[in-house]
């Protein structure tokens, strides 16, 4: 009977650990949320440094968790890359990051197909502007709306059209 009461006790407070928000660099990562009337969960979460310098922690959610990068880019539905700042990085700066992602991961006709998402993706940074120290920076995937930029709960600029948009995003 002990052990019984000890095995239970243990997975439950393993079911505990499990639910618990995942800290990276100060930044909270909730194992769960909802985007567009779906749970995700919280695949993986990390640091992006540049330079020796921690720019912001992210993480990304999907409906099923996955090890396998293929596999990730494949899900369909809602998607999430939440990003939390680790210091104050302009619009301009952010943008040529994200330009500069889709450039090493893409090809140029690849590039070229996309170029009226990435004007888009590079306007409504810029109306952002600078992303401060603890500011939460998401990009949104939901397929009825497209790749939305929520800054701090706030939508910024125009939805950004098509799946594969995001799925490019998700290879930066």
């Amino acid at each position: 009977m002990k052990r019984f009461l000890a095995a239970v006790l243990l997975s439950g407070m393993a079911s505990f650990a499990y639910a618990q928000a995942v800290d990276v660099e100060g930044v909270k990562f909730e194992p769960t949320i909802q985007v567009g009337g779906q749970a995700l969960q919280l695949n993986g979460a990390g640091v992006r440094t540049r330079l020796m310098f921690k720019v912001y922690a992210a993480g990304l959610y999907v409906p099923q968790k996955s090890k396998s990068a293929p596999e990730l880019l494949a899900q369909k539905g809602p998607r999430r890359v939440a990003i939390g700042m680790l210091r104050d990085v302009g619009a301009d700066t952010f943008a040529g990051s994200l330009n500069d992602g889709l450039k090493a991961n893409h090809s140029e006709q690849q590039l070229a197909g996309f170029k009226p998402q990435i004007e888009t993706l590079n306007a409504n940074m810029k109306s952002v502007g600078e992303a401060k120290k603890g500011d939460q920076v998401n990009f949104e995937f939901v397929p009825e709306a497209g790749t939305r930029i929520i800054v701090n709960g706030q939508p910024r600029g125009a939805a950004i059209p098509g799946e594969d948009f995001f799925q490019a995003v998700l290879r930066i």
